[in-house]
């Protein structure tokens, strides 16, 4: 791939994930500081999960009737940036409501079409997917760790001013990338539906689901969670960081590891990973050596699965379908199993307990895992 669209998809990818990594653990402090309780923590949180439901379908069509897949994510940039204004207008629960659901629908739009634009770059050298996706890894590492000091020195409400000069740099870069033709699919191809409807496809989409829900108390309630146990929000960043940095090193073995492993094993010992992080996670909050250990299996639980899951559906979804199975994949997984995750959790957070909920969380993913020993079949990588 020539060396300019490569920096210019990285740093689209690099402000992108920053983005996440000021918002995704923070924001939820934002909202305990306009003194809303968990349940509405919660449903707000999977507000950002919901639009993900729907919207990259959205988008996802109008890329694929128009035929400008840059074009939309470039509106997507744009408005995405002045909806999230909205935040500075009122700290009401129905407003904010309203402009996380609106900055949703626009800010989910962009990573599935960018997934697919960036894979079709890549063509047959798409195991290096990762060297390109490493680099939304570091805006999320510097991001997070950056925010989480500035925030024990300034007030919660700087991280609206935060949030709005990442969101202006995902839009600048969204103006720098080339368009990549579509090769279409042959004749005779199967719909996408048909795609959907195939057995191995559904267990790999719901097991993909229940990976997502058993991340909803952890990306809604792990900062709060760690906070309320006396860790200060530096070192809770550093916790963020710390997966982050693990999952970078796996974005760059992965390469190596597909060439030894075939995508069904690494998705299963991902999901493993993630039963055995969450219950770490819940059991052992007041050791910092188990929360860091369990920060480690980031790698597995996000980063391996990532990767693992780009590959699988970009071999069951071919020429035209890319942008549709990106979309229909964020929509399952992202989408319902995260908002799922986050408004469950929601509840469960106050009658249950936290350790509950992420025991909850752990038998989730060890469901994912038995659907993907039990029907998938180990393809070539």
């Amino acid at each position: 791939m020539p060396l300019l669209p490569y920096w210019r998809l990285s740093g689209f990818y690099f402000f992108y994930f920053a983005f996440i990594g000021a918002f995704a653990p923070y924001w939820s402090l934002y909202l305990q500081s306009l003194a809303f309780n968990a349940l509405q923590i919660g449903i707000l949180m999977s507000l950002l999960l919901v639009a993900r439901i729907f919207s990259p379908a959205v988008w996802g069509w109008l890329a694929d009737h128009t035929g400008k897949r840059i074009r939309v994510v470039q509106i997507a940039a744009i408005t995405g940036l002045l909806s999230f204004c909205g935040f500075f207008l009122g700290e009401s629960f129905a407003w904010i409501f309203l402009v996380m659901l609106l900055m949703s629908f626009f800010w989910s739009a962009s990573l599935p079409l960018m997934e697919a634009i960036t894979l079709s770059h890549l063509g047959d050298h798409a195991a290096k997917y990762g060297y390109i996706r490493s680099w939304g890894s570091v805006g999320f590492v510097l991001s997070v760790v950056g925010v989480g000091y500035l925030l024990d020195r300034v007030e919660i409400t700087w991280l609206l001013w935060i949030v709005v000069g990442l969101k202006f740099g995902i839009a600048i870069f969204a103006y720098q990338i080339p368009e990549k033709e579509i090769i279409s699919h042959a004749p005779g191809d199967h719909s996408v539906w048909q795609i959907c409807l195939h057995p191995e496809v559904m267990v790999f989409l719901i097991s993909s689901l229940l990976m997502l829900f058993a991340h909803g108390a952890y990306y809604t309630f792990f900062s709060i969670y760690l906070v309320d146990h006396g860790y200060d929000k530096g070192f809770v960043g550093w916790l963020w960081a710390t997966g982050v940095i693990c999952e970078i090193g796996i974005f760059f073995i992965m390469p190596w590891l597909m060439r030894y492993f075939s995508l069904k094993h690494i998705l299963i010992f991902s999901f493993a990973c993630a039963t055995l992080r969450f219950l770490m996670i819940g059991q052992g909050v007041e050791w910092p050596i188990v929360i860091i250990f369990a920060q480690v299996l980031h790698a597995a639980t996000y980063g391996a699965h990532h990767i693992a899951a780009m590959m699988v559906i970009h071999q069951f979804f071919q020429g035209r379908h890319q942008a549709k199975g990106q979309a229909i994949y964020t929509g399952i997984a992202y989408g319902l199993g995260g908002a799922l995750g986050a408004v469950f959790s929601g509840y469960t957070w106050d009658w249950l307990g936290a350790d509950v909920t992420f025991v909850i969380s752990a038998v989730a993913a060890l469901t994912g895992l038995i659907l993907i020993a039990w029907k998938m079949k180990p393809f070539d990588n």
